[in-house]
């Protein structure tokens, strides 16, 4: 039963994350966090972190990570396969009709349409991951803020948006500062 609760799920996930990977993550939260309460949401916040350091999109990544630690192996591969499934059909018929009606002014006007909402969720899931970062899974504090990660956050947009540094260097570097700040006690 497990296993089909994992598929069914995934599979929801994959059918309706439009927009991709980031605008995915307010409904893998919806399904793995809230409905069935697989994960907390600070291991929701844990698994984005190593979905983002591993290859592969993130929804997939969730997917078979959740469903290793729900069902072992057996549960991965159903998880991961309601995740793609949705996708491979979905591209494969909007392939042929994209080729097809592309130059159709009605096509573009509900492609355009659909950009405000994927930039919703994915504004969304950035700030459910800002609050559980920054407060845990606390009620929002301005005294339980977590400083550190709050400094750390603001320099990593910093060396990301400024400085123009690798993505990964600068999570390496902010794995190596939040390492040094712990040794620290702060």
């Amino acid at each position: 039963m497990i296993y089909l609760q994992l598929f069914w799920s995934f599979l929801q996930i994959g059918l309706f994350s439009f927009g991709g990977g980031y605008a995915a993550l307010p409904l893998i939260q919806g399904q793995i966090v809230d409905r069935h309460g697989w994960l907390a949401m600070a291991e929701f916040t844990d698994l984005i972190t190593i979905s983002q350091m591993t290859p592969g999109p993130i929804a997939i990544n969730a997917a078979t990570f959740v469903g290793i630690k729900i069902a072992g192996p057996a549960g991965a591969a159903a998880a991961t396969l309601g995740c793609v499934l949705p996708s491979c059909v979905i591209a494969t018929v909007l392939a042929r009709l994209y080729l097809k009606y592309r130059t159709m002014s009605l096509l573009q006007g509900v492609l355009g349409s659909l950009r405000p909402a994927v930039v919703a969720m994915i504004a969304s899931a950035g700030v459910s991951i800002l609050i559980t970062a920054f407060w845990g899974e606390a009620v929002i504090a301005f005294a339980a803020t977590n400083w550190v990660m709050a400094a750390l956050f603001a320099l990593s947009v910093f060396l990301l948006l400024k400085c123009k540094l690798d993505p990964i260097l600068v999570m390496v570097l902010a794995g190596v500062l939040k390492l040094a700040s712990a040794a620290a006690g702060l």
